[in-house]
């Protein structure tokens, strides 16, 4: 299988914005790999001269270019799958993710965040990084293990949507801000317009559960993706949600401005999936659910709130 590069350039880049008519910077086929290279943070995020912290050439070269810019994030692509039709479905294997700079931001801003009335401030901090180590450490001199993820990782959404912000997540992925989805994790995502058109940004070098303060440790990172298009079969049910497999445990994701219903459609989802894979009906899937998965809170400042359910393996199936 071919391997492709994208580097992070304003060719390669959207600031902000998901659309189904934007065209791909590449197209490969099912199961290729390609390396797409990310760089995180606006102007307003640098660190100040006299903390003499390299900045990425590549995000210079964007805060300059002319990009258009909507808030959000800045991510590489997209990157069309040769034949994916609406119906589809998308494996993204993350084989590999690197760090792609000495430091990070974590900060907050007034009327965002899940506090806004206790922080009205604006507060933002610049954790160095050993790559080496794979620690950060704190201003205040907290050292942390860093465990870097992707924050944003989607497909374009329906073409009728037309342009829509990379902040909140929907059925297409995008801003899912699930620490679980590391180096070695598959997500698997449904296709909403041809070609696929899968893009990624938004590193973090270290989140929890439950993003709260608008930030993880945002940070420029590298990923290598396998690319695996699986086409609808017959009368197949189609998957309509991102769902997530990690070495040891099945993922299923709820979004929703209301946390509540977030839950709810987590659970609808680890269900309907348990129900797919077993003998178990869906009462008797309702009920081990209770007894069994473990359902997390995945952030909560992205608009769309998240809950994702985690299912063991080898509690079901393997």
């Amino acid at each position: 299988m071919a391997l492709h590069h994208v580097a992070a350039t304003p060719e390669t880049c959207r600031w902000g914005m998901f659309d189904a008519s934007y065209p791909p910077v590449v197209t490969i086929e099912s199961g290729d790999t390609v390396v797409l290279e990310c760089v995180s943070g606006g102007p307003e995020t640098l660190p100040p001269p006299e903390l003499g912290l390299k900045v990425p050439q590549a995000l210079l070269d964007i805060h300059a270019s002319s990009l258009p810019r909507a808030g959000g994030h800045i991510i590489t692509g997209p990157v069309a799958v040769a034949g994916a039709m609406p119906g589809d479905m998308l494996e993204v294997r993350i084989d590999k993710i690197e760090l792609g700079n000495d430091w990070g931001f974590c900060g907050f801003r007034p009327l965002a965040g899940t506090l806004p009335e206790d922080f009205p401030e604006r507060f933002i901090t610049h954790p160095t990084v050993d790559r080496e180590r794979m620690t950060c450490r704190m201003p205040y001199g907290l050292e942390l293990e860093l465990k870097p993820f992707f924050g944003v990782m989607g497909v374009a959404p329906r073409p009728n949507f037309g342009t829509i912000s990379t902040i909140q997540p929907r059925e297409h992925g995008g801003n899912l801000d699930n620490k679980e989805l590391t180096q070695g994790t598959t997500l698997f995502l449904p296709v909403l317009a041809p070609g696929a058109l899968f893009s990624a940004g938004d590193g973090h070098g270290v989140q929890g559960d439950g993003e709260v303060c608008i930030n993880a440790l945002e940070i420029c990172l590298t990923g290598t993706f396998t690319l695996i298009l699986h086409k609808q079969q017959g009368s197949e049910p189609a998957l309509t949600y991102p769902r997530g497999e990690t070495a040891t445990h099945y993922i299923t994701m709820g979004m929703n401005e209301d946390l509540d219903l977030a839950m709810k459609q987590a659970l609808r989802q680890m269900i309907a999936f348990i129900c797919s894979r077993s003998n178990l009906s869906r009462q008797e899937a309702y009920q081990f659910c209770s007894l069994a998965v473990d359902f997390r809170v995945t952030q909560t400042v992205n608009g769309e709130k998240g809950v994702h359910g985690m299912l063991k393996k080898g509690l079901l199936f393997a």
